[in-house]
């Protein structure tokens, strides 16, 4: 494990295998260690780095709730990649994970090779829907804080022990989850890297949505897993490991 000083806040990542590099990314609630049976396979010819968002996992847990922003997180990721001494890498996020990828994407697009987008919703276009989700974050960040860690739902990507404390998660929740703008969902039709979407059959919250994705981004290629919820890289990690391996060899060319 390696820590990475980020103005005072120190985010946890590590890096595993050789040759063309792949950055992890979890979602809210969740940690690296969801993707604890993806790493070996995929290192087995990549550089993959996993890391820990602020306020989850290894990472720190700033008491203060500016210390929390998509922004923030944002230069969380390229400073990771900076600290692996890599230059560009294809994206994988879960979740809200997914949805930083695309935004990181936008926000660094030189340093994004392709995106491999696991149960992500595109955004909303609407202001009303995305007001909506934003009630969710702060709904979400309530019960987060009158009941601690017991708030978090019991789902695939979650283990026990993964977080100190609920005030990390509080303060994510209401400065990391929120979403601003229509800029990722309306950027999807110009999204120029290969991309893979993956989502499970049974994700009632994020199958339309990632149908949606793989619609809009040129050429993207779609993976309905069955027998899936919310993270199949998670409940059906060898089929998952298999289609991201085939997908990356396409995108370094390798036969």
């Amino acid at each position: 494990m390696a820590l990475l000083d980020r103005g005072g806040v120190r985010i946890q990542y590590e890096v595993a295998g050789s040759g063309p590099a792949i950055l992890l990314t979890h979602g809210f609630g969740a940690s690296s260690r969801m993707f604890s049976g993806n790493v070996d396979a995929l290192a087995k010819d990549n550089t993959v780095l996993t890391w820990d968002l602020r306020g989850h996992g290894a990472s720190d847990y700033p008491a203060d709730p500016e210390a929390y922003s998509a922004p923030l997180t944002l230069e969380d990721m390229a400073g990771v990649l900076d600290a692996a001494g890599v230059d560009h890498a294809v994206l994988l996020g879960h979740s809200l994970g997914g949805y930083l990828s695309l935004e990181f994407r936008l926000r660094f697009p030189e340093r994004a090779a392709g995106l491999v987008l696991v149960g992500t919703g595109p955004g909303f276009r609407n202001d009303e829907a995305r007001a909506g989700w934003n009630r969710f974050a702060e709904k979400t960040a309530e019960r987060l804080a009158e009941r601690g860690l017991d708030a978090l739902a019991k789902s695939d990507e979650l283990s026990p022990g993964e977080h100190r404390d609920a005030l990390g998660l509080v303060h994510a929740a209401r400065g990391i989850l929120p979403q601003r703008d229509a800029s990722v969902i309306d950027s999807l039709p110009s999204v120029p890297v290969p991309t893979l979407v993956v989502v499970g059959a049974d994700d009632k919250t994020f199958l339309a949505g990632s149908q949606y994705v793989a619609a809009k981004v040129p050429d993207a290629e779609l993976e309905v897993v069955e027998g899936a919820r919310h993270a199949p890289n998670v409940s059906h990690a060898e089929l998952f490991n298999e289609r991201v391996r085939a997908f990356l060899d396409t995108v370094h060319g390798r036969s």
